[in-house]
């Protein structure tokens, strides 16, 4: 189940993967814990460990802007995780209500017609998507939620050749993008750590929005497909992404797109 002690928990796993030895810490006496021990984290951080206990074990959830940047430091934790981290650390707020996808982004998405392109929430949920990308794969159905359709859809797998990778980023851009604290996001996170895969990766605290990356799909059609993927945010509805696949131009799957969209309209 989600917790309400999402700071604390991080700091924690986040301490459990920094191997002592790449600290010159491996003499330092018996070791019971994975990872850092809470004085030595403390001690790197120029913190006190009874200050580093209260914030892992939630009883302080607001430090200062410098306690966290000196734990960030410490922890090694790159641009998105300590971004993800200082979020953490923010007071707890009202999330805005989200609007409807507006009737301009649905006019957009149409006018791509030799592009697949959809509109998700930061929760992974369609919210709309052109007839390209529905012809792709059926996930981007509206109504369907990505995360939910990677870790417990059969045919994901086989449409999704890299689909290790994908999961890996699939959970690390839900725990940096969506709102932990939602009751609709600890609903699915509750759903989706039945998933053994789920969980394994989920436990490993990694934090790392949607990048424009290339993805590989095996369509039962066209065979197999390589696009480029881009995220884009929708201005006045920040919680809302565009997501867009291009093939490179003159190329094989540029060509498999073309004949999928040809044959199907």
């Amino acid at each position: 189940m989600a917790s309400d002690n999402l700071l604390g928990e991080f700091v924690k796993a986040r301490r459990a993967r920094i191997a002592p030895s790449d600290r010159d810490l491996a003499l330092s006496g018996p070791r019971r814990v994975a990872g850092l021990r809470r004085d030595e984290l403390a001690r790197q951080a120029g913190i006190s460990e009874p200050y580093l206990t209260r914030l892992e074990q939630g009883v302080d959830r607001h430090p200062s802007p410098q306690v966290l940047q000196a734990l960030a430091r410490a922890l090694e934790l790159d641009a998105d995780a300590s971004a993800y981290f200082y979020s953490l650390a923010a007071p707890d707020s009202t999330p805005p209500v989200a609007p409807d996808v507006s009737e301009d982004v649905h006019r957009l998405l149409d006018a791509w017609k030799d592009t697949p392109a959809y509109v998700r929430n930061r929760r992974f949920d369609v919210l709309a998507a052109n007839k390209p990308a529905r012809m792709l794969a059926g996930i981007y159905e509206p109504g369907r939620n990505l995360a939910r359709e990677v870790f417990f859809s059969a045919e994901v797998r086989e449409l999704l050749p890299d689909w290790p990778q994908i999961a890996e980023q699939t959970v690390a851009a839900l725990r940096a993008e969506a709102d932990l604290r939602d009751p609709a996001t600890v609903q699915l996170i509750a759903e989706l750590e039945t998933s053994e895969d789920f969980r394994r990766l989920w436990a490993h605290h990694d934090a790392r929005p949607s990048r424009d990356e290339l993805k590989r799909f095996v369509h039962p059609e066209v065979g197999e497909l390589s696009l480029r993927r881009q995220a884009l945010t929708v201005g006045g509805a920040e919680q809302q992404v565009i997501i867009v696949y291009q093939a490179a131009p003159g190329s094989r799957s540029a060509d498999a797109l073309a004949r999928l969209l040809t044959d199907g309209s």
